[in-house]
């Protein structure tokens, strides 16, 4: 078969190499213009709920576990990549690990190990979730992806500079929710 494509391209003109060459340069350059330019981002938690978060991604990317009521910059790891430039309708998949009764006393040997079988009752009922949720506008000047877990499982995320203690921060109204009792199906 070789053989074959060898003599076909022996018996070609010029012309249509050349012809074949160009059409290769343009199908190259339109690949590479298209190509997204993409940036690195720190990734930060608020937990804003009574149960752990055990763990948690970016798109693919993980972020740390932290206790009820916890995080900020002290949950900050790198990296997630999103596009250099925003735009309407942009989305990262957020997954995570919930263990709903993170102060459960959990039984342990003489020797103050974790009991595995009891180890193995608790962590039965971890719940993971996952949610794509909107990245809200951000500039050049983004500085970290912020998640936030919300009751009922609700997870928003933020990008801006500013830390939850500044008055420009735009999420302080998640800092003064309570936990609900009862979550409606979405």
């Amino acid at each position: 078969m070789s053989g074959s494509l060898i003599g076909l391209v022996d018996r070609m003109t010029s012309v249509s190499r050349i012809a074949l060459l160009l059409l290769g340069l343009l199908v190259l350059n339109a690949c590479s213009s298209n190509r997204l330019e993409m940036l690195g981002a720190s990734v930060s938690g608020y937990n804003h709920t009574p149960a752990a978060i055990n763990w948690f991604s970016v798109n693919g990317a993980g972020g740390p576990n932290m206790g009820p009521f916890q995080g900020g910059l002290n949950s900050q790891v790198c990296c997630t990549v999103i596009p250099a430039v925003w735009s309407p309708g942009l989305r990262a998949v957020v997954k995570w690990e919930k263990d709903p009764f993170p102060r459960e006393t959990i039984q342990r040997d003489q020797y103050g190990q974790i009991d595995l079988e009891a180890y193995r009752l608790h962590a039965a009922k971890y719940s993971t979730h996952e949610a794509v949720v909107e990245i809200p506008q951000y500039t050049d000047n983004m500085c970290a992806v912020q998640v936030h877990f919300l009751a009922c499982d609700q997870v928003k995320i933020s990008t801006t500079c500013y830390t939850s203690e500044h008055p420009n921060y735009p999420d302080h109204a998640y800092f003064q929710k309570k936990e609900s009792t009862t979550c409606s199906a979405i």
